[in-house]
């Protein structure tokens, strides 16, 4: 059964055309993903998947995500330019904080099933040169929190606690798992 996929992110799509998972199609739904006032991280995060898995009409199974950086409460959202890079990214430096990504399944007609997979990050001290080499990198432009594990971000990250590709942008086991329960396998079996 192909799943069509709900999302601008070319890493969603990679982790799960890498698990073998056939997608019909990707569709990016436009929503105000603005956090509204005083909302906390995981209701903003379960709020978003709901709301993009609610914003395509689709005559297949759908599935959306939404991913946010936060710590203590506070949302890490994509850097505006390069000087909120810098603030995030000195904000993160030798302190723990939570990735937690939520997803929604739907099926044709019914309502979305959200999911939410939080894992923890400990960014090593950062010098404030190694801040401005990362920022001049431009690779966590575009990316929550401002940095991108998958990459040369690796290098600003002692460990990880949890599910590594959620990090990344989607919990992938627990997605599959999700997406077994409804009936959609990978088209190849993983050793």
């Amino acid at each position: 059964m192909n799943l069509l996929l709900a999302s601008a992110s070319p890493r969603r799509k990679q982790l799960l055309l890498a698990a073998g998972v056939s997608l019909s199609g990707i569709r990016a739904p436009a929503i105000d993903e603005s956090p509204r006032p005083g909302e906390r991280p995981l209701a903003y995060v379960r709020r978003m998947a709901r709301e993009k898995a609610l914003a395509i009409l689709a005559e297949e199974p759908l599935l959306t995500a939404d991913t946010v950086v936060h710590q203590a409460g506070v949302i890490f959202d994509k850097p505006r330019d390069p000087e909120h890079a810098r603030q995030l990214l000195s904000g993160l430096s030798g302190r723990w904080h939570q990735v937690s990504t939520a997803w929604a399944l739907r099926q044709p007609g019914g309502d979305p099933q959200v999911r939410v997979c939080t894992s923890r990050v400990l960014f090593r001290h950062l010098s404030p040169a190694e801040v401005e080499a990362y920022v001049l990198l431009g690779e966590g432009a575009d990316k929550a929190g401002g940095y991108a594990v998958q990459g040369l971000g690796a290098s600003l990250v002692d460990r990880v606690s949890g599910s590594y590709t959620n990090v990344i942008g989607l919990p992938l086991p627990q997605v599959l798992e999700h997406l077994a329960l409804a009936g959609i396998h990978p088209s190849v079996e993983l050793p």
